[in-house]
């Protein structure tokens, strides 16, 4: 991973922050970022009134603290952390206080203008490294934990499936990859056709967070982790945690796990938006 302390600027060059998103979309960002995300990731001007928490939280029905909470709660001060994409907000701020000094996160986003972002907002603090690299192609390396926060919506099913086998690559014996993300709200939900429709308009990969399990991606690879899963606010939205078994710790047989549907295989505890 590239050294997080920000590079200087080739003098006559501009900086990334002034730069059009013309400037910022070279050919190692896929085209379904160019296409359906410039607005939010690749417009300098868009981003400084987005990357502010009050917007994640109204973004995410006033659940966004809940959430992040939920992923601090699976990590220990000391721990090397994975983060597969900068997030706006106050997330990668919290994660990295969680772990302290004598902890590491590595972030890596394939947007130059986030990593410009993610080193600039986060500059004071040295147990973090950013690097310019795609989520789906991460360096290797033996985490205790992966925080891959609102991901897996933004991407096409195909990347969806890269990107969980990648994570589950990087941590150890014992580690645990914290997936957070959109999930199918119960039948009566009255945000459900709201959602509906930003995702139509705004999100055309997300719906199919609704439809699919996170365990479901990993494939065979799934025989390997220990699965569980929490859904908040009425159903909208869950984590789940893919425990890497230990060495002392028998695997289960991957032909008693086929032909099981994905929520038997974890267990399914449903909190309201107070939870």
């Amino acid at each position: 991973m590239t050294k997080f302390a920000t590079q200087p600027i080739p003098s006559g060059e501009m900086p990334l922050l002034d730069r059009s998103p013309s400037h910022l979309t070279a050919n190692s960002i896929p085209d379904y970022l160019r296409n359906v995300y410039t607005w939010a990731y690749l417009t300098p001007w868009l981003t400084g009134l987005l990357d502010r928490q009050v917007v994640v939280q109204a973004i995410l029905w006033g659940n966004a603290q809940r959430l992040i909470r939920d992923v601090l709660a699976e990590v220990a001060p000391g721990d090397r952390i994975f983060q597969p994409a900068a997030v706006y907000g106050s997330f990668s701020r919290q994660l990295a206080e969680k772990i302290g000094p004598r902890g590491h996160l590595d972030i890596c986003d394939i947007a130059p203008l986030q990593v410009a972002l993610t080193r600039q907002k986060l500059g004071a603090l040295s147990q973090v490294n950013v690097a310019c690299r795609n989520a789906v192609d991460p360096e290797r390396g033996e985490y205790d934990a992966v925080a891959c926060f609102f991901l897996l919506h933004e991407v096409p099913d195909s990347v969806k499936v890269q990107v969980v086998k990648a994570m589950l690559g990087l941590v150890r014996r014992g580690g645990k990859v914290i997936f957070v993300d959109y999930h199918r709200p119960h039948r009566w939900h009255p945000l459900k056709p709201v959602m509906k429709r930003i995702f139509a308009w705004l999100e055309p990969f997300a719906l199919a967070m609704w439809s699919s399990e996170i365990q479901g991606l990993a494939g065979s690879n799934a025989a390997e982790f220990r699965w569980s899963k929490r859904t908040r606010f009425l159903g909208l939205y869950q984590t789940v945690i893919a425990e890497r078994f230990d060495r002392s710790e028998a695997w289960p047989n991957p032909g008693a796990l086929a032909g099981t549907s994905p929520d038997a295989k974890c267990s399914h505890s449903d909190t309201a938006a107070l939870g």
